[in-house]
């Protein structure tokens, strides 16, 4: 084979971006994990496509501080919440500039018309830039947030106020999520009239700390650090390479190789040899996520409750733990991590026991041999660093109960919008928490307004969702805390779900890399963070 050549080599490391040279120390390449869908975070739920969106080329109006759950002043310098919790009115900052690139050029700041365009567009099915280009918001919508703002109204240029329906506890948490991003609204209006709307997702424009250059499907996506950022001490970094790859064996060796500074979603097994390099420095934090299985309610046989039971009873756990996690998992047996604020701590799992779970499923009628499809996530993620494995020993402890499992898997953004459709009979899947507060899980993975969405089970049990939607209308701690564990409860009960593990969360990195902040949301940000060889 022939060897490379120091400019091959460059190319290869993604440090090179043409003619004339760039400094290496002005760059940082990320070994990411998979190929975005597009670049609208709104229509989109996963961490793939938000750290290729939200997190590197937008601006909410709030965000997250980095490496915390603190909502902190954004695109919003302040905001004021009315006596009776329903109005919310955010204060502008002034001087934030649009990005300039070779397809748009902005004749304006950053103002109050951005905001209604953004939030409007997620709202009415009949807006006419929504008409142009047909998208959903499933989480937007998943949140009821389409339903619970009334109104978006422009006060004046640098002024804005949402009103809601009913009260929302999470509100100002909701909008720091990165779905909720703030599009221009000019560039919107330029597309629109060019007959281009669905550009928007492709050649995209915002606030943000990097502007886009160009992506290339399942290779690289490529960003220049914004010279002209409203906060301009937050960018260190010239140029980001995302460096995509699937394999986290092979982005473990490009990161020990130089080839990327950052890497994510380590196989547990490459740890060791990642920890002993000198070279890197792996911090890690403890997991904020679950990695479950959904069961579809709506295929048969997992319609009846007493097949969800059996099928939960058959999976042994601690042996998966053992295996796929290698000692970064912790046995899950609720709906959502202990650390999160109203986790129900007299919950217990179910014990493994392939007896019951054969006579639960003669007593429904299942018969032996009876064939169902069984997906396994093709990306590694912290919740689930091996999915196809996890598939092969469910695969086994069903087949010992007389079910077989037929393994399944597609391109990242194809598992997505096929389980979206409800295509799956049983998923392996997961999540990490988005905004610190319970609704984020209760109601976003299991509420009856996400089932086109994040709801992957498309159980809808009315009770649960009066409990959930009750615990999200006040505000009082104590009281949501007794809702959403009578919610946790009956959630127990009907399995649309088996929790498997919540695990560490791992990021490796080269010890050049500075500023750089694990995420309690596993989003990566790269604001911030500097990289000095």
């Amino acid at each position: 084979m022939r060897k490379n050549t120091p400019i091959q080599a460059l190319l290869a490391a993604g440090l090179l971006l043409g003619s004339p040279f760039v400094s290496a120390a002005s760059n940082l390449v990320f070994c990411s994990e998979g190929s975005p869908a597009g670049f609208d975070p709104g229509q989109y739920t996963t961490g793939t496509d938000f750290d290729a969106a939200s997190e590197t080329l937008f601006n909410r109006l709030v965000q997250f501080e980095r490496g915390s759950t603190q909502a902190v002043p954004a695109l919003a310098e302040k905001w004021d919440i009315s006596p009776d919790n329903l109005s919310y009115t955010f204060h502008l900052r002034q001087g934030v500039k649009f990005h300039t690139t070779d397809y748009f050029k902005p004749t304006r700041e950053f103002d109050a018309d951005d905001v209604l365009f953004t939030f409007q567009r997620m709202i009415d099915k009949e807006h006419p830039f929504r008409k142009a280009y047909p998208s959903e918001f499933p989480y937007f919508t998943d949140m009821g947030l389409d339903k619970n703002i009334a109104k978006v109204e422009k006060v004046d240029a640098h002024t804005v106020r949402f009103t809601l329906n009913t009260v929302d506890a999470a509100f100002i948490q909701n909008l720091a999520m990165p779905f909720a991003v703030v599009h221009s609204a000019e560039y919107a209006d330029q597309l629109l009239k060019a007959g281009k709307a669905a550009e928007l997702n492709q050649k995209p424009i915002g606030t943000g700390p990097f502007v886009f250059k160009r992506y290339q499907k399942d290779a690289q996506i490529r960003f220049a650090g914004n010279k002209d950022y409203w906060q301009p001490d937050e960018v260190k970094i010239d140029n980001l390479i995302f460096s995509i790859n699937t394999d986290a064996s092979v982005r473990a060796q490009k990161l020990k190789a130089g080839e990327c500074q950052i890497t994510l979603n380590p196989r547990p097994a490459d740890l060791e040899s990642l920890k002993q390099n000198a070279k890197l420095q792996v911090p890690s934090n403890p997991g904020f996520n679950l990695g479950y299985i959904a069961y579809n309610v709506t295929h048969a046989p997992f319609d009846k409750v007493e097949v969800r039971q059996a099928l939960d009873m058959a999976v042994n756990k601690p042996a998966i733990i053992d295996a796929v996690y290698q000692g970064a998992g912790q046995l899950a047996v609720n709906a959502m991590p202990p650390t999160q604020w109203s986790y129900d701590e007299t919950i217990k799992g179910s014990e493994y026991n392939p007896e019951k779970a054969r006579e639960l499923l003669r007593a429904a009628g299942v018969k032996e041999g009876t064939e169902i499809t069984l997906w396994a996530m093709p990306v590694q993620r912290p919740y689930n660093p091996n999915a196809r494995l996890m598939a092969e020993m469910l695969q086994a402890d069903w087949a010992k109960v007389g079910i077989k499992a037929r393994i399944v898997s597609y391109e990242w953004g194809e598992y997505i919008k096929r389980a979206h459709a409800g295509e799956h009979d049983a998923m392996l899947i997961g999540w990490t928490g988005d905004n610190g507060d319970p609704d984020n899980w209760l109601g976003t993975l299991y509420g009856c307004d996400s089932i086109n969405g994040n709801n992957f089970s498309k159980w809808c049990d009315q009770d649960y969702d009066k409990l959930v939607k009750q615990a999200k209308n006040v505000t009082d701690q104590a009281q949501r805390t007794e809702l959403y564990k009578q919610a946790q409860q009956l959630l127990r009960r009907e399995v649309p779900i088996t929790p498997i593990a919540h695990s560490t969360v791992y990021q490796p990195m080269s010890k050049s890399v500075q500023g750089f902040k694990i995420s309690p949301f596993s989003t990566n940000s790269f604001y911030g963070v500097a990289n000095a060889p």
